[in-house]
């Protein structure tokens, strides 16, 4: 090939067959490296044909163009994202147009733009998460309220129902500072700020607020309601009879074939299918089922520390799904898809479709908690008895005697779905219909017991298996701890998976490994602080000098419920635990709790805290054990402070604010 071409030669050096055969060998190699390159450049193509998410509409003013109240939801469990969409659903019954509108996929500076569009009204529903915390989809419109001063928000009209817990230290802290916020920045509040309290009566709180709310905005805009519409259908039903079952989802969250093909980064959008090593019981005794699960994150590029909670996604009992099925009188195998009426709406379908009615029950609707009011009240219609259609719709009223009826037919004998269905034997409402209104199955959060230093691949759970008889004589189980109560390691030989990921939190160890460090954790509340022990196992052995750790766990009996016995006699042994304390709540006449420990242990506990800068962590029960913790610390500090139940209670405030107590708590 090097040669000049010898054109002055009569005879070619090469005949045409040679030519042929050699053009015939260089197509081939050419064909054989371009084939073998060929596999990888696919996919590059395959993700430029679906439009790239970055074009996504991030204007709300356009998408309102059509619309005059928009319903911004921060949401962390989903309750203020379902009271959001039924504010916009309201909207209809007043001749006005609503939507309900993520803030995380929309730019928050334009809400000085509402003024552009007539008879505006923003609506925010906003939940509190963990120690005052605005929920993950509401952190950056947090920032950008806390960073825009120069905003002039003059031309907005908005109200703001909070959701949040009152035994939590941080009772509705978003929703009180939204509405405070957008009243400094110039805006105007229509209605008065809402707030609702989760360890009362949510729905309740949340119905009496609306039935104020809405005259109060028909007296604002002088509009008035259209009568009184029983039911207003959001999505039409399209069963598919000829679909490719590829084209159908079967529990995935976000993607579609998402759990067949894993790729990070994972997500509450893109959770990660974790296998399942261990799975152990740890109470030798009592009639609870307290357990201990390891998750292998190996190769899934997940990052962890102490503290930190892992969600999970988990699925319906299998025997629920077929009992409603069943009394439904309906093949739960169909294919459907639900379709957003409103075409304008980012809301297209209300859980991932198509998908068959039993997947539907089974991964994307929460069919265990009793349902809300707004529920009974569109289900009424099909009750076929005048009697339970009176009913249904009296409990989702705020008159007196239907709120009675609904805490006590409802909320007090935990009544689900099913159990309404069983015991209201008039009432078949189509199942379509149904699943548009039940809520979305939400993800769950435990507190992880392993220590990324100690365990980088695995992430550890540790929780109690809730199941109660309820005033109907039925048995409840709770939908996560009862799943993961049965996720063996191997099942028929396959692996057992739990689609999870990472939720970063507040509580951590503190930076200098030198501070004390006092853990309050009985029961399960236990978990973060097994993590917390191993990290500073970790420490030790790297040679760091490390702190005093204290630990003060409680439990019912000794021999029954003592969970982690031997590692945490172990760490006592090799002094990574300077002091185990541990309460017995029911091994003698007396109750002692973890409270107690704490008082008997004054003079220690004060030393830690007022001479050393030792930081206090409580884990568990938000609403006696915590209380009663911060009450004892209070106690402490009067008699040893030599302060006044004022001074000390603002003592014990300021570590709170300067990161020295931090609480993981549930209630």
């Amino acid at each position: 090939v090097e040669d000049p071409p010898m054109a002055e030669e009569e005879e070619p050096l090469f005949s045409n067959l040679d030519l042929f055969l050699f053009s015939l060998i260089v197509g081939l190699v050419i064909y054989w490296f371009m084939s073998r390159k060929k596999p990888e450049p696919i996919p590059e193509f395959k993700k430029l044909d679906t439009p790239a998410p970055t074009t996504r509409e991030t204007s709300f003013i356009e998408k309102m163009k059509k619309t005059n109240i928009i319903v911004f939801y921060g949401s962390q469990t989903g309750t203020a994202e379902e009271f959001a969409n039924r504010l916009s659903k309201d909207a209809q019954r007043y001749g006005m147009k609503g939507m309900a509108a993520d803030p995380e996929e929309y730019d928050m500076g334009e809400m000085a733009r509402l003024s552009e569009i007539e008879n505006s009204l923003a609506i925010f529903c906003m939940a509190t998460y963990g120690e005052g915390d605005p929920t993950d989809n509401a952190q950056d419109m947090y920032d950008w309220l806390q960073e825009n001063d120069d905003e002039d928000l003059s031309g907005l009209n908005y109200t703001v129902f909070a959701l949040g817990n009152k035994t939590y230290e941080h009772y509705n802290a978003m929703g009180k500072y939204v509405d405070k916020r957008l009243e400094e920045l110039g805006a105007k509040r229509i209605f008065d700020l809402g707030l609702g309290d989760d360890d009362g009566n949510l729905e309740e709180d949340f119905i009496s607020w609306r039935e104020q709310f809405w005259p109060a905005v028909c007296e604002h805009f002088g509009v008035e309601a259209l009568g009184d519409d029983s039911s207003i259908r959001q999505y039409e039903l399209k069963e598919h009879t000829d679909i490719n079952m590829n084209k159908v989802y079967s529990g995935e969250i976000g993607r579609l074939k998402s759990f067949e093909v894993q790729k990070p980064p994972f997500d509450s959008k893109n959770p990660f299918l974790a296998p399942v090593t261990l799975n152990r019981k740890l109470n030798k005794g009592g009639d609870r089922h307290l357990m201990h699960l390891e998750l292998d994150i190996t190769g899934s590029k997940i990052r962890y520390e102490s503290g930190d909670h892992v969600a999970v996604f988990p699925t319906n009992d299998s025997a629920l799904v077929n009992k409603l099925g069943q009394i439904l009188g309906v093949d739960l195998d169909v294919v459907i898809s639900l379709n957003n009426l409103d075409e304008e709406s980012n809301k297209k379908h209300p859980f991932p479709c198509p998908t068959t009615y039993r997947t539907a029950l089974t991964h994307y609707l929460d069919i265990t908690h009793p349902p809300r009011t707004n529920v009974l009240y569109e289900l009424a219609q099909y009750a076929s008895d005048p009697k339970d259609q009176e009913n249904m719709r009296k409990m989702a009223s705020s008159s007196p005697e239907g709120k009675a009826l609904y805490q006590s037919w409802v909320l007090e004998a935990s009544r689900n779905i099913l159990a309404i269905l069983e015991d209201m034997p008039s009432l078949k409402p189509p199942v379509d219909h149904l699943c548009e209104l039940l809520p979305r199955l939400q993800a769950r959060y435990y507190s992880i017991a392993s220590s990324s230093k100690v365990h980088p691949n695995s992430i550890h759970i540790c929780a109690v298996v809730v199941e109660y008889q309820t005033k109907t004589g039925r048995t409840n189980k709770g939908v996560a701890t009862n799943w993961l109560k049965n996720k063996l390691v191997t099942d028929n030989g396959h692996k057992s998976t739990v689609p999870m990921y990472i939720r970063k939190s507040q509580f951590r160890l503190p930076f200098k490994a030198t501070n004390p460090v006092i853990m309050v954790g009985p029961g399960t509340g236990i978990a973060p602080f097994m993590g917390f022990i191993q990290e500073r196992g970790w420490l030790k052995e790297q040679g760091k000098e490390v702190g005093e750790t204290v630990m003060y766990f409680g439990c019912r009996h000794k021999n029954e419920d003592y969970i982690y016995q031997e590692e945490l006699e172990e760490a006592e042994k090799n002094q990574v635990l300077t002091q185990l304390n541990v309460a017995f709540s029911r091994d003698q006449e007396q109750k002692v709790y973890v409270q107690h420990i704490l008082k008997k242990n004054k003079e220690n506990i004060w030393k830690l805290i007022h001479s050393e800068n030792a930081h206090i962590y409580v884990c568990g029960d938000a609403r006696n054990m915590a209380k009663d913790v911060q009450t004892a610390l209070y106690e402490i500090a009067e008699e040893l402070g030599s302060m006044t139940r004022t001074q000390a209670t603002d003592y014990i405030k300021k570590l709170m604010t300067k990161g020295r107590y931090s609480q993981d708590v549930w209630s």
